[in-house]
This record gives structure tokens, C-alpha cells and sequence, in this order.
């Protein structure tokens, strides 16, 4: 009997011991999941506040100034006795250093990614990702100075070459001025390049290695693996990778004002002078403008201009890869 109840008292412990311990893990599940939530929501709200403020302090802007003239408008002149307020002009220099930028880093990034992932040896991928990552650091302004001293000089340089052997292709090559389009497109290019080249070589990393060893199990080439097999799995993270440079690309400021200048005009001209969206709003953010003046409030219509395209592309993205996804 008595070690019957000895037996007994022990069970009941255990009993007591292992529901406290699941009430202590149901209580600490619920506080981790509601800080999750908490950030989630969080980041909405932010998302929401960026919007409102945006919209409500671009409305008396718009009460001076239609927007269809605003949005359809080819010159943007803040000064004068008859100022313009089109923003075509910084729409279009925006979109040149953004697709500029585009085409220098996704195709070098994602060539990038694939090598150290793929093909470096262990001792070339330790040299070539601090390099990168190096690279990643350096100042803007220092690129946008990059960008006058060799890059521009470069573009003209090459560009008289090839009109002196190619006489009959000369109409087809722009003149480059001091300060131009294509040079601040690929600096801006150069800066996105090891955000692209390391978000593409973590997604392929990322692809399980059974699937690579089937692959070559069937009789498939390494090219083959990587373009049939890697690079379709990877997908994804390879999209985001180039959504992310982009948005980078269409956000940076000293860069562009350096290398591309700061003159608004609508022309599709890589090697004119151009002024991106938000080189405008630093230009009017840094001057003696007072907040109810009609040139600082616009400011805020190109923000909000500049947040409808950011976030009309991110659907655009999302929703692109989700069909992918649901492709394969």
C-alpha cells in the first residue's frame, strides 16, 4: 500500500510538473505570436502612414495645380514668371537611370551568383565575396565623382572610336555631355550590383541538393542542371533580388545628381543631362523654400508619385511570380 501511494504521489508531480510546462509553452506561444502580429501590423501601418501623409500634404498642391496637367505635363520650370509643373520630365529621367541601371546589374549580378555558387572554389569565393561586399560599401557621392572623372570620359571616348570606324553609325551614337543619363546609370549599376549578385547566390544556394543530384542522374550537363533545374527552382529569390535593385536604383539620390545632373527635361537621350524624381525633392528639401510655398509642396506630389510606381511594379512582381510558381 505504501508503495502504491509512493507510486501515486510521484504521477500526480509528473502530471502537475508537465501541465505547468505546457501552460508556460501555450503562454509563451501566445506572446510570440502576438509580437509577430504586432510587427506585421506594424509594417502596414507604416506602409498606410508613408501613403496618407503623402496624399494629404499633396493636396493643396493639387488645388493649384490640375492634375492632368501635373501628370501629362512635359516641362518642369519652378522658377520664373510662369512656372511648370509636368513631371514627365523626372518620370523619364527616373526610368533612364532605372532601366540604365537594370541592364548593367541583373545580367552581371545573376552571372555574379551563379559562379560563386556554382563554379568558384572555396579560396576564389573568400577573395571575390569581401570584394563585393566592399564594393557595397563605398559612399555614394564617391561613385557619383566615379562617374565624372572616368565614366563619362569613357562614353565619349569610346563613342569617338566608334564614329572613326564606323563613319556610317554615327547618327546612332549619342553625345555625351558632362554630366548624362548613361553614366549615372551605370554607376547606380555598379552600386546594385552585389545586392544582386548575393541575393542570387543565396537563392541558388538555397535549391536542395537532391535535386541537382537527380538532375545529374539523368545525364545532365552541369549548364544543363543550372538552367534547367537550379535556375527554375531559384526563381523567386532571383526576381526578388532584381525588384530590390531596382528599387534601389529608383530611391538613389547623390549618385544620380552627381553623374547624371539636375536638369528636368523629357528626352529619352542617354547622353543628355536628366533629373531624377528624387534628386528634385532634395534639390527644393535643401533650399529656402518656406513649408507653405507652392514649390515645396511639391515635393510631396512626386513622393506620392514616386510611391504609386514602387508599388504598382511590386505587384506587377509579386503577382508575376506567383504565376510562375504556380506554373511549375
Amino acid at each position: 500500500m505504501a508503495s502504491a501511494d509512493l507510486t501515486n504521489i510521484k504521477s500526480n508531480r509528473s502530471f502537475t510538473k508537465s501541465s505547468a510546462i505546457g501552460k508556460s509553452r501555450t503562454i509563451t506561444q501566445a506572446i510570440v505570436r502576438g509580437l509577430c502580429f504586432i510587427c506585421a501590423a506594424f509594417s502596414i501601418v507604416a506602409t498606410v502612414g508613408i501613403f496618407s501623409i503623402l496624399f494629404l500634404e499633396s493636396i493643396p498642391f493639387f488645388q493649384q495645380i490640375p492634375i492632368s496637367s501635373f501628370l501629362t505635363g512635359t516641362k518642369w520650370e519652378m522658377m520664373g514668371n510662369d512656372p511648370k509643373y509636368g513631371v514627365l520630365p523626372l518620370v523619364t529621367g527616373t526610368l533612364l537611370i532605372t532601366i540604365g541601371s537594370g541592364i548593367v546589374s541583373i545580367p552581371l549580378g545573376l552571372c555574379v551568383g551563379i559562379y560563386l555558387s556554382e563554379y568558384a572554389p572555396s579560396k576564389v569565393r573568400k577573395i571575390l565575396k569581401p570584394i563585393l561586399e566592399l564594393l557595397a560599401g563605398v559612399p555614394s557621392v564617391v561613385f557619383g565623382y566615379f562617374a565624372l572623372s572616368l565614366v563619362t570620359p569613357g562614353l565619349r571616348g569610346g563613342t569617338e572610336y566608334l564614329t572613326q570606324i564606323l563613319p556610317t553609325l554615327s547618327p546612332f551614337f549619342p553625345e555625351f555631355r558632362p554630366a548624362n543619363a548613361a553614366a549615372g546609370a551605370i554607376v547606380v549599376g555598379f552600386m546594385t550590383l552585389p545586392l544582386v549578385s548575393s541575393l542570387c547566390e543565396d537563392a541558388i544556394t538555397a535549391v536542395p541538393k537532391v535535386l541537382r543530384e537527380a538532375a545529374f542522374g539523368l545525364g545532365c550537363t552541369k549548364a544543363e542542371v543550372i538552367s534547367k533545374v537550379v535556375l527554375p527552382a531559384a526563381f523567386s529569390g532571383i526576381v526578388a533580388s532584381f525588384i530590390l535593385a531596382l528599387s534601389r536604383a529608383v530611391g538613389e539620390t547623390m549618385a544620380v545628381t552627381i553623374a547624371a545632373g539636375a536638369t528636368p527635361q523629357l528626352t529619352f537621350n542617354p547622353g543628355n543631362e536628366v533629373m531624377t524624381m528624387t534628386a528634385q525633392i532634395v534639390n527644393v528639401s535643401k533650399g529656402d523654400i518656406s513649408r507653405g510655398d507652392i514649390r515645396y509642396q511639391s515635393i510631396f506630389a512626386i513622393g506620392l508619385v514616386l510611391f504609386l510606381i514602387t508599388f504598382v511594379l511590386n505587384l506587377i512582381a509579386q503577382h508575376y511570380v506567383r504565376k510562375m510558381a504556380g506554373r511549375r
